[in-house]
C-alpha cells in the first residue's frame, strides 16, 4: 500500500470517414486482404498524399467537445520506423505542431468525480496488418487498414490505478461514439488503447520508470493488465531491481504482460515535416461550420429528456445509451402527447431493444421506425388493441415485414373487444365455470382474480380489454 500506480492512456480512435486520410481508397471492415490499398496507400513511386477533409472535421469535434485549443495552423510529420506493413517506411502524423492541444475528460469513479486533462490529440495515419496464423514459416501482409485515419488522443499521467484509467478509456469511448466521429468498435480495432503504466512511493514528487502496454482492445483486459503490470514492477523494485522502459503486450490467455521491445524515444523516430503536405491551416468558417454541427452533450440530452417530456432518470439514461438511440427516441416522441411519450419511451428501451440486441443491429437499421411506433401506439391508445398485442405480434410482423400496424391489425383480426355486452358474457361464462377462483378471492386471496382474468382472456382470444375484464370481474365478484 505504499506504492502509488501512475497511468496515461494513448488511444487510438479511427475516424468515421468513408475514405482513407491520404486516399480515396475505402475503409470498410471485412474486405479480403489488399483489396481496399491504393497506389497512396502502398508507396508506389510517384504518388502524393492528398488530405481527407472529413477527417480535419472529425478531429475539430473532438477538440471542441472536450474544450480543448484548436491549433488554426498544424504540421504533419514523417514518423520514420521499419516494419513489414508499413509500405513508406515511415508513417504520416503529427508531432511539434498537432490540430488539438490540452482539453479533459470528466470521469466517475464510485462517488468521486475527476477531471482528467489531455495533453494533444492529433491525426494521423493507420499502419497495415501483418498476418501470422494463415502461414507457415512466414506471414502475409495486409495493407487495407494503412492509410486509415485515426486521431490519436494522449491523457497527462493523471490517472490512479486500474480503475480510473478503465473509466476514463470508457468515457472517451463515449464520447467519440456521442459525437459520430468513431464507431467504437473494439473488436474490430476502431477503438484500441496503449496504457503507460509506472509506479512510485506514495508522496514521491518524481515519475516512475513507465512500460507501454499495447492494444488493449477491451476494458476488462486493460483492467487486469494494469494490475498486473503495476504488480510486477513492484515486486521488481522491492527485490531491489530496477523497471526498464520498454514496450509491452498482455496475454489475456496468461493475465499477464510480457516484454515486445525496448521503448523508444521521439528521438529514435526522427520526426521531420512532410515535404508533400503543406500546414494544415483550419478558417474561422471551417471551426464554426463544425462547431454548428455538434450535437448536445448526453448530459444535456438526458436532461431534456427528464425536463421536456417527464422520463424518469433511468429511462433517460437508456434513451441516451448512443446518440443514435437518443435521435431516434426524440423523432418518436415528436408531437406525441406525455401518456404517449411514456409508453413509446417504455416500448424502445424494451421489446424494440431486445429485439435488435437479438439481432445483433443498431437502432439506425432498424427494421421499425419512430412513425411506425407512432402510428401502432396511436391503436393502443385509442383502446383498439391491447399493449402486449401491440408489443408482440404486431410490432414482430411488423419487423419481419408484413406492412404497416393497421394492414397487420386487419389482417389478423387483432382488433380488441371492447364491447361491454360481449365482455360481461364472457365473464359472466368464466365466473360459472371457475368457482374454486371466485371463493378464493372472495376470501381475500387477490391473486385468484388473475386466473379469472386469464380465463377471460383465452376464451377472447387474447382480444378482450383487460382493463374492461379486471373492473367487470371485480364488481360481480363483490356484488
Amino acid at each position: 500500500m505504499s506504492w502509488e500506480i501512475v497511468v496515461g492512456i494513448e488511444t487510438h480512435a479511427q475516424l468515421a470517414t468513408r475514405s482513407k486520410i491520404f486516399s480515396g481508397a475505402a475503409t470498410a471492415f471485412g474486405a479480403a486482404p489488399n483489396t481496399q490499398a491504393s497506389a497512396v496507400d502502398i508507396a508506389l513511386p510517384g504518388v502524393l498524399p492528398v488530405l481527407n477533409r472529413a477527417a480535419v472535421e472529425c478531429a475539430l469535434r473532438f477538440g471542441i467537445a472536450v474544450d480543448g485549443a484548436i491549433n488554426r495552423r498544424s504540421v504533419f510529420a514523417r514518423k520514420n520506423y521499419f516494419y513489414p506493413d508499413l509500405p513508406k517506411g515511415y508513417q504520416i502524423s503529427q508531432y511539434e505542431l498537432p490540430i488539438v492541444a490540452g482539453g479533459s475528460i470528466a470521469i466517475v469513479v464510485g462517488d468521486a468525480q475527476k477531471v482528467i486533462r489531455l495533453t494533444r490529440a492529433h491525426l494521423e495515419e493507420d499502419a497495415g496488418k501483418s498476418l501470422h496464423e494463415d502461414f507457415h514459416g512466414m506471414s502475409g501482409i495486409d495493407l487495407n487498414r494503412a492509410g486509415t485515419p485515426l486521431l490519436e488522443i494522449v491523457s497527462e499521467p493523471e490517472l490512479r490505478g486500474a480503475a480510473e484509467a478503465v473509466a476514463y478509456a470508457q468515457a472517451l469511448h463515449d464520447l467519440v461514439t456521442w459525437i459520430g466521429i468513431c464507431d467504437g468498435n473494439m473488436e474490430e480495432g476502431s477503438f484500441r488503447c496503449d496504457a503507460n503504466v509506472s509506479v512510485r512511493r506514495i508522496g514521491d514528487p518524481q515519475l516512475g520508470t513507465r512500460c507501454e502496454v499495447k492494444n488493449l482492445n477491451s476494458f476488462v483486459f486493460m483492467q487486469h493488465a494494469i494490475e498486473f503490470e503495476a504488480r510486477r514492477q513492484i515486486d521488481l523494485l522491492e527485490s531491489g531491481g530496477a523497471v526498464l522502459q520498454e514496450t509491452r503486450l498482455f496475454d489475456p490467455d496468461r493475465g499477464e504482460t510480457r516484454s515486445m521491445r525496448s521503448k523508444e524515444d521521439a528521438q529514435d523516430y526522427r520526426y521531420f515535416p512532410d515535404p508533400d503536405l503543406l500546414p494544415l491551416v483550419i478558417s474561422d468558417e471551417m471551426l464554426e461550420g463544425v462547431r454548428s454541427k455538434l450535437p448536445k452533450s448526453r448530459a444535456d440530452q438526458r436532461t431534456e429528456l427528464i425536463e421536456r417530456y417527464g422520463l424518469t432518470p433511468a429511462q433517460a439514461q437508456l434513451l441516451t445509451a448512443s446518440y443514435a438511440t437518443s435521435s431516434f427516441a426524440l423523432e418518436t416522441f415528436s408531437g406525441q402527447p406525455k401518456d404517449a411519450v411514456l409508453g413509446l419511451a417504455n416500448w424502445i428501451a424494451g421489446p424494440l431493444a431486445a429485439r435488435l440486441n437479438r439481432e445483433r443491429m443498431s437502432i439506425a437499421r432498424s427494421k421499425v421506425g419512430p412513425k411506425d411506433l407512432q402510428e401502432l401506439y396511436g391503436f393502443v391508445a385509442r383502446g383498439e388493441i391491447s399493449n402486449s398485442t401491440a408489443t408482440g405480434a404486431v410490432l414482430s410482423a411488423m419487423w419481419d415485414g408484413e406492412g404497416k400496424a393497421g394492414e397487420i391489425i386487419g389482417k389478423r383480426d387483432l382488433k380488441q373487444i371492447s364491447d361491454s355486452g360481449t365482455i360481461e358474457t364472457l365473464v359472466d361464462r368464466a365466473l360459472a365455470a371457475n368457482p374454486k377462483s371466485v371463493a378464493e378471492f372472495r376470501a381475500g386471496r387477490e391473486k385468484a382474480l388473475n386466473a379469472l382474468v386469464g380465463q377471460v382472456m383465452k376464451a377472447s382470444g387474447g382480444k378482450a380489454d383487460p382493463a374492461q375484464v379486471n373492473e367487470l370481474l371485480r364488481r360481480k365478484l363483490r356484488g
